[in-house]
């Protein structure tokens, strides 16, 4: 079975397990956070009222729900993403939202099998960089859209560029022996960071008319959900849930973390600036 086969394997074990659990628990705040990037790329992807739009790693539904509510209740929007507990939430938002134009599937979009041509456009908010066959993965997803269809998606650009996003991990470092960061190009939040990768990536996956603009967004999150937000999530978050880490060591670790987020504080908020790649194409 070739890799491209295999699919994801660590990426479903992770978001099936402590990470997808993790965003669950923190899915208001990062909905919050995210919002200006759902409106960008929602109306990026738009292809008019009565379209079938696919979101790719959907998460918790956020970007399908304010797409379908773009598409309106004779379009259809179909959001995948690996993690089962992130799907079963974004089932619930569309049925609490009375939302009959949406559906979730639990499903790898690297290897899942589409129906051919189903969709006017295709869009992600942050859900492509986890593949581990990214170019197997995109022409899956050329496969699904019909000729000529938009994908319009953002991806986070380098760590040097988001330096609040890497802020915990650089503090908590000497003190998490079993800290660990994906190798660059690897699976992981910064994988497209490099805007010629991308380029190679959707031009051998027969993607054509790309263009990748760099764009910044300022972010901001309330003090007290700071620090729930950088010891529950991505590499700290990781090394925290470890059992072999005491709970003195837990302890040091938060007052280290809280105190390295100073800086971006003021009146009780974190303020930040969020560096992406919108990145569009044509099937």
């Amino acid at each position: 079975m070739s890799k491209a086969q295999q699919g994801n394997c660590e990426q479903a074990a992770l978001w099936n397990g402590p990470s997808g659990s993790a965003w669950v628990e923190m899915q208001d705040v990062l909905d919050r956070m995210l919002a200006p990037f759902e409106m960008l790329v929602s109306q990026e992807a738009f292809p008019g009222e009565g379209g079938r739009v696919l979101d790719v790693g959907c998460g918790a539904g956020a970007t399908t729900i304010s797409m379908a509510r773009r598409v309106g209740p004779t379009g259809h929007c179909v959001g995948v993403d690996i993690s089962e507990p992130l799907v079963r939430v974004a089932k619930e938002r569309a049925i609490n939202e009375k939302l009959g134009a949406v559906q979730f599937v639990q499903a790898d979009a690297q290897t899942y099998p589409f129906e051919p041509g189903r969709f006017d456009s295709v869009m992600s908010r942050f859900g492509v960089m986890f593949f581990d066959d990214p170019e197997a993965a995109f022409v899956n997803i050329r496969c699904a859209a019909q000729p000529d269809a938009k994908l319009a998606f953002v991806a986070w650009r380098s760590p040097a560029e988001n330096p609040f996003m890497t802020t915990a991990a650089r503090a908590a470092e000497p003190l998490l022996p079993n800290l660990s960061t994906p190798d660059v190009g690897a699976p992981g939040q910064f994988a497209f960071a490099d805007e010629g990768r991308v380029r190679r990536i959707l031009k051998a996956s027969d993607w054509k008319n790309i263009d990748v603009r760099p764009i910044d967004v300022t972010g901001n999150m309330a003090e007290q959900e700071l620090l729930t937000y950088v010891t529950k999530l991505g590499p700290v978050g990781a090394a925290l849930r470890d059992a072999n880490v005491d709970e003195a060591t837990r302890a040091r670790t938060v007052s280290v973390v809280r105190a390295a987020f100073e800086p971006y504080i003021q009146n009780g908020i974190a303020r930040f600036t969020m560096a992406c790649w919108l990145v569009s194409a044509h099937a």
